[in-house]
């Protein structure tokens, strides 16, 4: 392969190219911290600063670049760079450059800027001024937690093996009964204070804990619906920052005021729940800088001057809803000339064992909004309102009615024979609730509590118009997707109708699962499977902004891993399942697979270098499972596909499948060994893979017939992905996947684990044709089937009948080859953060275009192509300063056009023709 230098230096020859029209012109985007815009809470003493740049021109690099940090806006606009100025730095560096002025002070915000020079010593513009907050330094924060009642008080559970499948429901209602009922409560928190001198900054931390919403004089403060994201209590927890504008404070009197609910940090509610978990009664912890104008400051923070009273959130449960009283509001209780004197004085309460840290990942927040598309009437006075999506979310509706009525919303993403919602798969009961006060028109959307559903079921109403005076009016009801914030990264389409709407039911799962963590489903459990991260890893991070998301699985991972090493199943580890369950290499693995991933496509090795314990110690782990380095534990390729019923593997070895994820996570941790120069382990765990893939080829391998395992598709796939398979007999080992393939009418018979595996082993040898008629049908198992079934997002089961939930995104894998393969974005792992890419794109079966893009972290890449008769059409835009390989399907070098004109920089192999191309969009054009 070419060095990135020498790539570029081909490129600055290609003059065929250059559009006359074109400048060389370099402009300054996407100014980022930590891979964040203008983060309010930045942990790291030497932040890193990235930009992308733009430039119409062809070929064009960065040279060098200018940072200036600066105390102030002002100073920053007049460029005095008082706290840091980089100078002119010759250097192409764009991405992560380390801040390298004076120590930086916490709770304290500076502003920055850039500007570059190009190739040829074009000078850009500044880019537009940017900010960042260092936060509170740990000791500073000095956390003081405040609520209605103490953990001692609360007489709630401890423990993480409250399963509740596995109680009686009688012992259920037993740990309720015994818990004491102010401790499942919702309630308001209110703390008046006197500004008497102007405002120049006013900061926020907050965690509330399992969710809050603060508000400052009556007006919310952030966008998030589930507020910290969720963490393992006892190891980590999550505040947030906020800035308050000037405009919400008062010369006077201010209030502020938080309603808390329950969350994942108590779940031990009547209704359905998953597990009885809690790590005490609702609680806060606040604080608020002031700085004054005249350079003073003042604090205001949790303690005993707070009060408290109950919310008109009678019921608030993660799994089974939210009830809302509005006759028990109390207006203007958040802001001043309240009469607070029926309120009750906080008590202190015992603080987290979590350490509290700053969240960086981005917050759930309301998304889209969905109108009713289709209203039913199964029963007389029942209305089913199918709102077209099934999604993660909640409503919001409009009634009017006589004080006291109540509606109740049942959601669900299935309907009965008889036309009503179905819970069954999905955990009941779960409802909303509204007691209506009789004053007009009344809107509610629920704060504390979400579901996976696509069907509402509403009794005992008229809707629209009062036909009957004994039932409230709906007047108007909406469905709330909530996902993720962190933003979408890339986009797909082609000329085949199942692989868009496959694409389309993948991406829907994914937004609905895309929470405080990867759940598996947004109903029946909300738990983090790790597995999903990283078999659907590509995936997620060509269709996502997954910078700031990824470091939060991995401290959720650390937080996890028992004190043996062992990584379990789940992080956070809210309830313990026992067994396989609990300690399965597929899912453990995820520890040591993810960090790489991350390098990978973002070109940052900080994952590897701070979670090289963790890695180490799972390796270490597996190996005194292991006998004679065989693993023979786990799940294995979970939900395989066949006649049986989905679970446990039962096409492949569940020894075969532990043993390759050994191997493939020791490969891995050797090599990050060598990364990190850690010359103590990189002999040794060179060895131990040595060992394992000898041990493996001995356990697995039958030299007769060439295959691996049962000759499953998992078994012969795996060896053959991870490398384990000896190169004399990867050919015949190949073959034997592809007979079975074959021989099965080309349908795939991998799980949950394998998808991947089978994917990948087809499209990174040569076999796309074979993985193009795998897929495209409308049979089971695939996704035309679930297309068909009349679904919007994907399910558990390749037959949605047969599963409980329709709203699962495991068997995603695909989504890596239509960026990877079809599209052909491939990253190169030489030169990670897709500084050097490929774009190779796979011309296969009937397709006729692709169009994909995947905003990189040097800005989008574009790969759009069709055929017509024999000749092939390639779009691409390549981003400033960075480099591709453009892989064509055409042997004829002779019919390569560029931009119009021959390029006389062709690069010949067997049934392909390379070129190697600086930024720019071109259009290549040849036969094929």
């Amino acid at each position: 392969m070419n060095t990135l230098r020498s790539i570029l230096v081909l490129v600055l020859l290609f003059s065929a190219c250059k559009s006359a029209e074109s400048t060389m012109d370099i402009s300054i985007s996407n100014v980022m911290c930590e891979m964040a815009e203008n983060p309010l809470a930045v942990t790291k003493t030497q932040p890193r600063f990235s930009w992308k740049l733009k430039s119409d021109g062809f070929n064009v690099s960065q040279s060098a670049y200018q940072i200036l940090v600066s105390s102030s806006a002002e100073k920053l606009d007049a460029n005095e760079a008082d706290i840091w100025d980089s100078g002119k730095a010759n250097a192409s560096q764009s991405h992560l450059v380390n801040y390298n002025g004076n120590a930086l002070k916490n709770e304290t915000k500076y502003f920055w800027k850039v500007k570059v020079w190009n190739e040829n010593g074009t000078e850009s513009p500044w880019s537009e001024p940017a900010y960042f907050r260092i936060a509170p330094a740990k000791e500073s924060l000095n956390p003081t937690w405040i609520g209605a009642i103490t953990k001692a008080e609360s007489n709630l559970p401890e423990g993480r093996h409250y399963h509740t499948a596995s109680f009686k429901k009688s012992r259920r209602q037993e740990i309720i009964d015994a818990s004491n009922p102010l401790a499942q409560q919702s309630i308001m928190l209110r703390k008046p204070f006197s500004l008497l001198k102007k405002i120049k900054d006013a900061v926020v931390y907050i965690s509330g804990l399992g969710h809050y919403e603060l508000t400052i004089n009556g007006e919310k403060i952030g966008n998030s619906q589930f507020a910290p994201l969720w963490t393992d209590y006892d190891k980590s927890v999550n505040f947030n920052t906020y800035e308050i504008p000037e405009n919400l404070l008062n010369e006077g009197e201010n209030v502020i005021g938080v309603m808390l609910g329950n969350g994942m940090y108590n779940t031990v509610q009547e209704r359905y729940t998953k597990f009885f978990v809690s790590f005490g009664p609702p609680t806060l912890f606040f604080k608020m800088k002031l700085t004054f104008d005249d350079g003073s400051e003042d604090l205001i923070q949790s303690d005993e001057s707070w009060t408290y009273s109950d919310s008109p959130i009678t019921y608030n449960g993660m799994f089974g809803g939210e009830d809302y009283d509005a006759n028990l509001e109390q207006k203007g209780w958040n802001q001043s000339d309240f009469d607070d004197s029926n309120w009750k004085p906080v008590v202190i309460q015992e603080v987290p064992n979590g350490e509290l840290k700053a969240q960086s990942a981005s917050p759930v927040t309301i998304q889209k909004q969905y109108d009713v598309q289709e209203l039913t009437q199964p029963i007389e006075n029942t209305f089913v309102f199918n709102m077209g999506q099934n999604l993660s979310g909640f409503p919001t509706m409009k009634v009017r009615g006589e004080k006291g009525q109540k509606i109740r919303l049942w959601t669900a993403e299935r309907l009965k024979d008889d036309g009503t919602i179905s819970q069954g798969g999905s955990g009941k009961p779960y409802y909303f609730e509204y007691t209506i006060k009789g004053d007009g028109v009344e809107e509610w959307q629920p704060k504390f509590s979400y579901y996976g559903y696509q069907y509402i079921q509403v009794d005992s109403i008229n809707y629209k118009e009062e036909k009957n005076g004994e039932f409230p009016t709906l007047l108007d009801l909406k469905s709330n997707f909530i996902y993720n914030n962190s933003g979408e990264a890339g986009t797909f389409e082609c000329s085949n109708a199942i692989f868009n709407k496959a694409h389309e039911l993948i991406n829907n799962a994914i937004k609905s699962n895309f929470q405080a963590v990867l759940t598996d489903c947004p109903h029946r459990e909300k738990l983090g499977w790790l597995e999903e991260a990283h078999l659907n890893g590509p995936g997620l991070i060509y269709n996502y902004n997954m910078q700031t998301f990824i470091p939060s699985i991995m401290e959720n991972i650390k937080d996890a891993q028992r004190e043996d090493g062992m990584i379990p199943t789940i992080a956070p580890e809210y309830v313990v399942f026992g067994g396989d369950f609990t300690d399965s290499p597929e899912w453990g693995v995820t520890g040591i697979i993810l960090p790489w991933m991350y390098y990978e496509h973002y070109g940052d090795d900080a994952l590897i270098r701070e979670y090289y314990p963790v890695m180490k110690r799972y390796i270490d782990y597996l190996t005194l499972k292991s006998n004679n380095y065989i693993v023979s534990y786990g799940l294995g390729d979970w939900y395989d596909y066949g006649e049986h019923a989905a679970g446990y593997s039962k096409n492949s070895p569940i020894a075969l499948s532990a043993t390759s994820h050994y191997f493939y996570a020791a490969k891995l941790f050797a090599q990050a060994a060598k990364h990190l120069k850690r010359m103590e382990d990189i002999d040794k765990y060179n060895t131990l893979v040595s060992d394992i893939k000898t041990a493996f080829n001995n356990e697995f391998f039958n030299k007769e017939t060439k295959q691996y395992g049962t000759n499953s598709q998992f078994s012969n796939a795996v060896p053959i992905f991870m490398d384990i398979v000896e190169p004399e007999y990867k050919e015949v080992v190949m073959q034997n996947l592809l007979t079975d393939i074959k021989n099965r009418g080309y349908r795939l018979t991998t799980g949950d684990v394998g998808n991947r595996y089978l994917f990948q082993t087809l499209a990174r040898n040569g076999e796309n044709e074979v993985m193009y008629k795998m897929n495209n049908h409308y049979d089971t198992p695939g996704y035309g089937f679930q297309i068909n079934f009349g679904l919007t997002t994907l399910t558990e089961q390749w037959d949605p009948s047969k599963g409980n939930s329709w709203n699962h995104f495991m068997m995603g894998q695909i989504e890596e080859w239509f960026y990877g393969s079809l599209a052909g974005i491939v990253p190169d792992e030489e030169y990670p953060g897709f500084k050097h890419f490929f774009i190779q794109p796979e011309v296969v079966g009937d397709l006729t275009y692709v169009n994909a893009s995947y905003e990189s972290v040097y800005g989008k890449i574009v790969s759009n192509w069709e055929r017509n008769g024999d000749s092939f059409i390639l779009n691409i835009e390549i981003p400033v300063n960075t480099a591709c390989t453009v892989v064509l399907p055409t042997s004829e070098k002779e019919s390569v056009t560029v931009n119009g004109g021959f390029f006389d920089h062709v690069q010949q192999e067997p049934g392909k023709t390379s070129l190697n191309l600086g930024s720019g969009s071109y259009t290549i054009q040849c036969s094929q």
